[in-house]
């Protein structure tokens, strides 16, 4: 459903210097499985999200969704594919309705598609008493849940998340771990990006551990755990830190640069 291979992209800042924020990344995401794309701020999650849904081109390497190259039909990409992101806004003063009528539109769907499809997803996400409220009066986590019918509208066969949790409380967590438990019966190919690692212990059945542009591990929580000798991402994030920080001394006393582990 989903494959990034040798994915790689470089910056050249102001100063000439030439930042490389992905550097060589490759996973594939099948169909039914929720893939937790993990690590720090600056990690390089984001750019990479951004590249597979051709929202940037790479330096080189390529992604692609249902045999479709990003770089070369970015439309047909964002046809398949449903984006949540903490960071995405609403329209203060259109009511919840009209936001996602003119969604479906820009999704091409028809007008009686777009009447059906909001009336079921409104029903499944207990919103049918905000359909007809402006979007400024709805809280944090009713703002959420516009946006997660709003990316299932045209029914995806992909979605990717972005800090879906960020800034909610426990009971808007909650909505999304029910909606990613519902994207996985479904059988849609997930990717999680996220810094709050309990929550995608929670969420995820595979993760990628992304550090300074590269995917240094991948695995299921238990093969992580067996690798690493650690029970939870956290601890797990610490020791390759640590082993990093170790390479990186070894290789300063020798006068030499090392790579990242």
């Amino acid at each position: 459903m989903i494959r990034v291979s040798d994915l790689t992209k470089q910056f050249t800042l102001e100063t000439g210097q030439v930042l490389v924020a992905v550097d060589h990344v490759s996973f594939q995401v099948p169909a039914g499985e929720v893939y937790g794309l993990l690590g720090s701020n600056g990690a390089g999650k984001t750019t990479t999200l951004r590249m597979l849904l051709g929202l940037l081109q790479p330096t080189s390497g390529w992604a692609e969704v249902q045999g479709f190259r990003s770089s070369e039909s970015p439309n047909e990409v964002k046809r398949r594919v449903g984006l949540v992101s903490a960071m995405a806004g609403v329209y203060q003063y259109q009511t919840v309705r009209e936001v996602l009528e003119y969604f479906g539109d820009l999704y091409g769907l028809a007008p009686q598609q777009i009447a059906q499809q909001i009336t079921t997803l409104s029903a499944d996400f207990e919103m049918v008493p905000l359909l007809d409220r402006q979007c400024a009066q709805l809280s944090t986590g009713q703002k959420q849940r516009l946006n997660l019918v709003r990316a299932l509208l045209h029914a995806p066969p992909v979605v990717l998340l972005d800090e879906p949790t960020l800034g909610l409380d426990i009971r808007g967590s909650r909505i999304i771990y029910d909606f990613v438990d519902r994207l996985r019966m479904e059988g849609k190919a997930v990717i999680i990006c996220t810094h709050h690692l309990d929550d995608a212990e929670r969420l995820c059945t595979r993760f990628g551990l992304m550090d300074g542009g590269r995917l240094i591990r991948e695995g299921t929580l238990a093969e992580l755990q067996e690798a690493l000798g650690a029970d939870h991402l956290v601890e797990m994030f610490l020791k390759l830190a640590d082993r990093g920080a170790d390479s990186d001394l070894a290789g300063t006393a020798a006068g030499g640069n090392t790579a990242q582990s």
